[in-house]
């Protein structure tokens, strides 16, 4: 780091050190007692189950905080203590055989910060915070994934020499544009090993997924198909998939926005309730048992993510599923948030035994705009569609219109052609990799972040402790220094995290905490991404401490104001 650089950071530093009179991070003894004051308020909420007190998340040895070594002002783990060092991955070459299939890994950063994709033989130091310039450790592959070159190409060989709109065209720019589109369609659904392609439904993304099931299951008339029924026909609440007054929805507090938000807006609709499995419940791993009570014969809808994004935690969907068929209601229907899982592990659909699965295609090396829905086809046929338009018509006429059968049904207007033959590009990628090689090489990594994250004082790791199975992301809370002024500080050594809520408020007001930093894995990160991101991060903690030398409140953050969001981070 440049002198101007450090002074700079000093005087930011001092900033912050000031501000740590309104704020500063919980320690686990602090987000229990926020955890119970959230709790508390929770239970005069309108929903019909509140939270119990959550239980510390944290995996920490009693001495953590005493472990020195490392840059003086450090709390890491002392020299002796050097496990990593040495370790070695069951498959070592993984991540090392495709880099550079991803061009932007190769980004590198001046003293200044500024980025370059300078490579010269002359700037070898790869170290975060080398003189001779940083490299880019991306580490927020569960906010998006990299591309690599294969999937960027298929999208400019589209634009170049397809390019054309699908299934309304006789001539040869359209067919080979729509063979091209609908190839994408075959590939996800060998992807997830659907019955058919016509399960498969395109999307912008997993967000509009599920707006598109709590949309549809919400309105009270079913559109007749291309071989039954006219528009508009009326539903019988009593019968079919539809979701009205008396009806309930469950989901979980860990839900990520995108879970918890339509289904908010189909209760508010539709006068349904909406219930939910409290946080305690989950943070160090799915209590199925926790659903009794909550899973009854009103319930209709239980949706449920499949890998945490915030916890790590990887839901038993099995057992999940077994639970809901015995004591739901006959006709309940099941969705899983996958977009956590399916880019990391192999997912069967069939196995599932679930009725929706959502993901999206940015994650797991496609591009943006581009998500997909999978839903069982006799339920998709059976529900009304989503948008209104061309495309998804059989017949329209001037006072009743009656729709396609899935997928044409809920996918209205132009679709997102080029970005859906991206994926089925990123699909054959990952296929050439191996998914069941990525989810076991990311299984150590992942272990190994979490581990690592172990050795550093002062930072407290939510979800399940070292040697429960989890996803390879860790998010993360620190003693020293906000997150959102932890992020920017490791961007400045060139590390990428992020920081924030995760669009996951609900959970880390359970666990007592407003935001919290997190580091996050995909295939092409390597053991040095991790190790060049622990020493970042302990360098950045000892710094913020050295500072603050003097001020530490030693009641564990009790000075803490009522409103831990009082203070807003300086940058």
């Amino acid at each position: 780091m440049s002198a101007n650089n450090r002074q700079a950071l000093a005087i930011v530093a001092l900033h912050l050190t000031l501000a740590a009179s309104s704020f500063s991070p919980p320690s686990s003894r602090a987000a229990l007692s926020v955890g119970r004051r959230s709790q508390s308020s929770q239970s005069s909420s309108s929903r019909s189950v509140s939270s119990s007190t959550a239980p510390s998340t944290a995996s920490r040895t009693d001495d953590d905080d005493d472990r020195g070594g490392g840059p003086p002002s450090s709390s890491s783990s002392s020299s002796s203590t050097t496990w990593w060092e040495d370790f070695k991955f069951n498959d070592p070459d993984l991540a090392p055989s495709v880099r550079d299939d991803f061009p932007i890994l190769s980004t590198r950063f001046d003293a200044d910060g500024r980025m370059t994709t300078s490579s010269s033989s002359d700037d070898d130091d790869n170290d975060v915070g080398g003189g001779r310039g940083k490299r880019l450790v991306y580490l927020d592959s569960a906010a998006t994934s990299h591309k690599p070159a294969v999937v960027v190409d298929a999208l400019t060989r589209y634009y170049e020499t397809l390019n054309s709109n699908v299934h309304r065209g006789a001539h040869a720019l359209s067919r080979e544009s729509t063979d091209a589109y609908e190839r994408a369609r075959d590939k996800v659904a060998s992807f997830v090993n659907a019955h058919s392609r016509d399960e498969v439904v395109f999307t912008s993304g997993a967000t509009e997924a599920i707006n598109l099931v709590a949309t549809s299951l919400g309105r009270t008339t079913r559109g007749g198909g291309g071989g039954g029924g006219g528009g508009g026909t009326p539903i019988d609440p009593g019968t079919g998939w539809h979701i009205g007054e008396g009806d309930e929805v469950l989901v979980t507090e860990a839900e990520h926005h995108s879970n918890i938000v339509p289904w908010q807006m189909l209760a508010s609709r539709t006068g349904a309730t909406l219930r939910y499995v409290p946080a305690s419940s989950i943070a160090d791993g799915f209590d199925v048992g926790a659903l009794e009570g909550l899973v009854t014969r009103r319930t209709k809808l239980v949706s449920v993510q499949h890998v945490s994004n915030v916890l790590g935690t990887v839901n038993p969907v099995e057992a999940i599923v077994e639970y809901v068929r015995s004591n739901a209601a006959p006709d309940a229907l099941i969705l899983l948030d996958a977009c956590q899982s399916v880019p990391h592990m192999r997912i069967d659909v069939r196995a599932l035994g679930v009725d929706f699965v959502v993901a999206s295609g940015h994650k797991m090396c496609g591009p943006t705009g581009i998500g997909f829905l999978w839903g069982r086809e006799e339920v998709l046929n059976s529900m009304p569609p989503y948008k209104g338009g061309g495309e998804m018509i059989d017949e329209v006429y001037m006072d009743r219109s009656t729709y396609a059968r899935s997928p044409a049904r809920f996918e209205a207007g132009t679709p997102p052609i080029a970005q859906a033959i991206g994926l089925g590009a990123a699909i054959d990628y990952i296929d050439s990799i191996g998914i069941d090689r990525i989810h076991d090489y990311e299984s150590e990594l992942g272990d190994y972040l979490r581990r690592r994250l172990e050795d550093v004082g002062g930072v407290t790791v939510l979800g399940p402790p070292v040697g429960t199975e989890r996803a390879a992301l860790c998010a993360f809370v620190t003693d020293a220094v906000h997150p959102s002024d932890l992020g920017t500080f490791l961007d400045l050594e060139g590390v990428a995290i992020r920081s924030g809520h995760h669009c996951c408020q609900p959970l880390h007001r359970a666990l007592g905490y407003s935001h919290s930093a997190r580091a996050s894995l995909y295939f092409y990160n390597t053991k040095e991404d991790v190790d060049d991101f622990v020493r970042a991060l302990d360098n950045t903690l000892g710094f913020f401490r050295s500072l603050a030398t003097g001020n530490d409140d030693e009641s564990g953050g009790a000075s803490q104001s009522d409103d831990g969001d009082a203070f807003v981070p300086l940058f």
